[in-house]
């Protein structure tokens, strides 16, 4: 897909991938609807200054009422919706046995049931329009076996199913969707990870399958590059590096 004067909706754009997602994007020509949370309110106001015909919406991306209405608002103040960028997400470590099944409600809520819900409220608006495109931000863990990640990683390989079904349903409708697999980026990630429990240090692990130790962390700005590539290629699957490749 060509992005110039597209509409594209981003979610968890306040900072990181999704700042530098938004920045590259308005770069490219598009318009962008700037998503986050209610706290986060004035880094998007701020952030929307420097992007023209940007559009701010507050959302809870773990609340489905609070989705659709944000899907509305965009809708109507643009008048349609050409790109949605699933990229909210949060962190979780903790051991098989010390995961607490509220926290990963939650998490499953915002990683995976949230992506779902924005998908299906865009699919219609988009097929309207005889085009779209779709980008869910899964990981990498999702092709590792990394201790105290179960509960992160599986709600990552659920939306990484999703989108590859999703792909092929939408085909004839002329909707792409892709998915972006980062590696560890160098943003507040890692920060605002959820840790229950006494934890593993795992700093000098190396992937079971490729017996190397995993390199330093990318950058926002090389991974919103990522998914820029998956908006205009359409490919199936982008992933940061080729070494993370099934």
């Amino acid at each position: 897909m060509t992005i110039k004067n597209k509409i594209a909706i981003i979610t968890g754009a306040s900072s990181g991938i999704g700042e530098a997602t938004a920045r590259l994007l308005t770069q490219k020509g598009a318009k962008v609807a700037l998503i986050s949370l209610l706290g986060e309110k004035d880094k998007l106001i701020k952030l929307s200054k420097e992007l023209g015909g940007s559009y701010v919406a507050i959302c809870d991306m773990r609340d489905p009422s609070a989705i659709k209405k944000m899907i509305r608002k965009v809708n109507k103040h643009y008048k349609g919706i050409d790109i949605l960028i699933n990229n909210a997400g949060q962190g979780y470590e903790a051991l098989i046995e010390n995961i607490k099944l509220s926290t990963f409600t939650k998490l499953f809520n915002l990683n995976l049931v949230g992506p779902l819900v924005a998908m299906q409220q865009v699919i219609p608006i988009m097929r309207r329009k005889g085009k779209g495109s779709i980008i869910n931000i899964s990981s990498g863990t999702t092709f590792m076996v990394v201790p105290n990640m179960a509960a992160y990683s599986s709600s990552k390989r659920a939306l990484t199913g999703i989108s590859l079904i999703a792909r092929q349903e939408l085909k004839s409708d002329n909707i792409s969707v892709s998915t972006v697999y980062p590696f560890k980026a160098a943003t507040n990630f890692i920060k605002n990870t959820i840790r229950d429990g006494k934890l593993p240090d795992w700093s000098e692990y190396r992937d079971r399958d490729r017996g190397f130790k995993l390199p330093s962390p990318d950058s926002a700005e090389f991974v919103a590059e990522k998914i820029v590539q998956a908006i205009e290629t359409e490919e199936a699957e982008v992933f940061a590096h080729d070494w993370m490749k099934r």
